[in-house]
């Protein structure tokens, strides 16, 4: 697992460089973000997928976010592998049967932003914005940004 100088895990530290390579890639070209950007997308998908099973709340992913998860869901093989490694089963994708009035929950894409980082992953907080609000700006238990 792949972990940064201050040893927080990170998504990318969970699969294959090839998968990996290849969710950031789907990300950039049929999303349109650079290639950092995009990886760190993939990065933050891959880790929101990993802890789904283990938080009790419901997770939602904020909007760049879920640019990764999509992806991340259209890589079957990988996406179904990683599924069983890391939960024992299959994790399935539920999305919203319509659009939420007034977009994604602030409360629910901040509660999933601290979830990542208690479980000891490396947060990008420029990912996890709704309406120009940084849902992982702080943690409230030591005011520090993620």
């Amino acid at each position: 697992m792949t972990a940064v100088a201050n040893d927080l895990k990170t998504g990318r530290g969970l699969v294959d460089e090839t998968l990996f390579g290849s969710i950031a890639n789907f990300v950039m070209l049929h999303d349109g973000e650079p290639l950092e950007r995009a990886e760190r997308i993939a990065d933050q998908a891959i880790a929101f997928v990993a802890i789904t099973d283990i938080v009790d709340e419901p997770m939602m992913p904020s909007d760049d976010v879920d640019k990764g998860l999509h992806a991340f869901i259209l890589h079957t093989r990988g996406h179904h592998a990683f599924c069983y490694e890391v939960a024992g089963r299959f994790l399935h994708h539920t999305p919203a049967s319509a659009p939420v009035a007034g977009g994604r929950p602030l409360e629910r894409v901040t509660a999933s932003a601290h979830a990542l980082k208690a479980a000891g992953f490396q947060v990008f907080g420029d990912l996890w914005e709704v309406d120009g609000t940084n849902a992982a700006q702080c943690d409230s238990d030591d005011g520090r940004p993620y």
